[in-house]
């Protein structure tokens, strides 16, 4: 079985308050080459935070980039993220189609 850290692509998800703010995120990851590219979408989120339930429409960010670059882009998004403690999960790409990992390669600091 492969190790997480032997996991050359990553998917991160980060979720934002606005548009504006998630693109103005992707638009610093992509400036630094961090990401080769982010989606954006919103969704309805439903969360706890300081022991009450939540509901709020926000937008959810996929970035795709090298597993690398991870802790970079972890504190680029920290930087600039309005919340007090935002979602930054970075998931493992186990497997894709090889031209599309090689073209994040090539559009990243890698």
């Amino acid at each position: 079985m492969t190790k997480p850290e032997e996991y050359l692509y990553c998917v991160v998800m980060v979720t934002v308050s606005s548009e504006q703010e998630g693109e103005k995120i992707a638009e610093a990851l992509l400036t630094e080459k961090l990401a080769a590219c982010v989606s954006i979408t919103p969704v309805n989120s439903i969360y706890t935070w300081q022991e009450k339930i939540n509901r709020d429409r926000e937008w959810q960010l996929f970035i795709k980039t090298s597993s690398n670059l991870f802790p970079q882009l972890r504190q680029k998004i920290q930087e600039i993220h309005s919340y007090e403690v935002p979602e930054i999960i970075a998931l493992p790409i186990i497997s894709g189609f090889q031209p599309y990992l090689n073209w994040i390669a090539d559009s990243t600091k890698e």
